[in-house]
């Protein structure tokens, strides 16, 4: 008996980051500024844009994407095996974008697709303010 009780105390000092951590990450890692690279596979090519994720209220987000006055519509997110998706809708007098990415390893990985301009962009983005 006097074993387990000298375990229990030792493995009370065990550091809480050594614990097992939750599979569901928090959505809020994506509220901020997000600075995105159009053109990644093209290194030659500056076309950046932005996304700036202001809040998250359930499976919902507000903000803005592609330049700012183009409010998100339809922003959603879930995670997926320990992952954060995000789907929105965003558009201006050019036309409708169907925006889709994940969080994975501090960078946002996306596709942004517009029927109305013919095109499917493939992007990545950095944070670049909280």
């Amino acid at each position: 008996m006097k074993i387990i009780n000298v375990l229990l105390f030792s493995l009370s000092f065990i550091p809480i980051g050594m614990q097992a951590q939750s599979s569901d990450p928090n959505l809020n890692v994506l509220v901020g500024k997000w600075k995105l690279d159009m053109s990644p596979q093209d290194k030659t090519d500056s076309n950046f844009a932005m996304m700036n994720i202001t809040r998250i209220e359930g499976n919902s987000f507000k903000g803005e994407f592609y330049r700012e006055g183009v409010d998100i519509k339809e922003g959603r997110v879930i995670t997926s095996e320990g992952t954060v998706y995000a789907a929105l809708i965003s558009g201006d007098n050019s036309g409708t974008y169907n925006t889709s990415f994940y969080f994975m390893d501090g960078v946002l990985h996306g596709t942004t697709h517009s029927l109305d301009k013919d095109f499917l962009a493939v992007w990545n983005a950095i944070k670049i303010s909280e």
